[in-house]
Formats: structure tokens, C-alpha cells, sequence
């Protein structure tokens, strides 16, 4: 975890979103925002599930949510353990700009799925730098 500048850490929570390409790119996303230094994953069924660690790291962390549709279970899930969401990427939003765009399938994405998931890693470690 990469500690901001109130020195909370950023825990980054994409959705399952299993059988739709949104939540592949959601997870895919927070894959490459973390290696490229925009904090620690952590999966959202710990949470779901009351995983005790997992609740307690995200009440002392800002995280960063990425929901694949509008049903916005990682925000909904990190708010409802006492967690603060610092930062909401919905996948569907970010997709308005590729409209037409052949994504790929639930299980694989094309190049342009995997140009919207950098997109949306570019944009979580934006913003963790400007919160440092």
C-alpha cells in the first residue's frame, strides 16, 4: 500500500463483475494500476464475506473503487465496512469515449479492452499521485 499525504494508505477494489467484459476490464485495471505503484488490491468478496483483516484495512486506507456497471457493489460494499472511497471509476462511464469499440468477451479482452483498462489505471495513479 502507498501511503498518501493525510498518511492513510490507497487500497484499490475492483468488482468481480464475472461474465462481463466491464468487470474484466474493472479487474484488469486494478492489476495494472497496482504494479505500476497506485496502491494494494484488495478483492471485494473478503469484504463481502466480513473478512475481518480486509474490514480493517480499509477503515485505515483511502480506496479507490472500479465498478463495472451501475450497480456499484465495490462503493456500496466499501462504504457499507466503514471504508472511505476516496475515488468511484465506473467502467461504463469510461466507456462513453470508446463507444463502438470492440472490448472482447468476459474472459478475454481485445485491444481495445485493454486500452481502456490502461486508461483507467493511468487514471488511479494520477490521482494517487495528486494526493501525495
Amino acid at each position: 500500500m502507498i501511503p498518501n499525504g493525510n498518511g492513510k494508505k490507497t487500497i484499490v477494489i475492483p468488482c468481480s463483475g464475472i461474465g462481463k467484459v466491464q468487470g474484466l476490464i474493472a479487474r484488469e485495471a486494478a492489476y495494472a494500476a497496482a504494479a505500476a505503484g497506485g496502491g494494494e488490491l484488495l478483492c471485494l468478496a473478503l469484504l463481502v464475506s466480513g473478512d475481518e483483516e480486509a474490514v480493517s484495512r480499509i477503515r485505515d486506507a483511502e480506496c479507490i473503487t472500479i465498478d463495472g456497471c451501475p450497480k456499484l457493489c465495490a462503493v456500496k460494499n466499501v462504504e457499507a465496512t466503514g471504508g472511505t472511497v476516496a475515488k468511484s471509476i465506473q467502467v461504463i462511464d469510461v466507456l462513453k469515449n470508446h463507444r463502438g469499440a470492440e472490448l472482447g468477451t468476459a474472459t478475454k479482452l481485445a485491444d481495445a479492452g485493454w486500452a481502456v483498462a490502461h486508461e483507467i489505471a493511468q487514471d488511479i495513479n494520477h490521482c494517487e499521485s495528486e494526493v501525495k
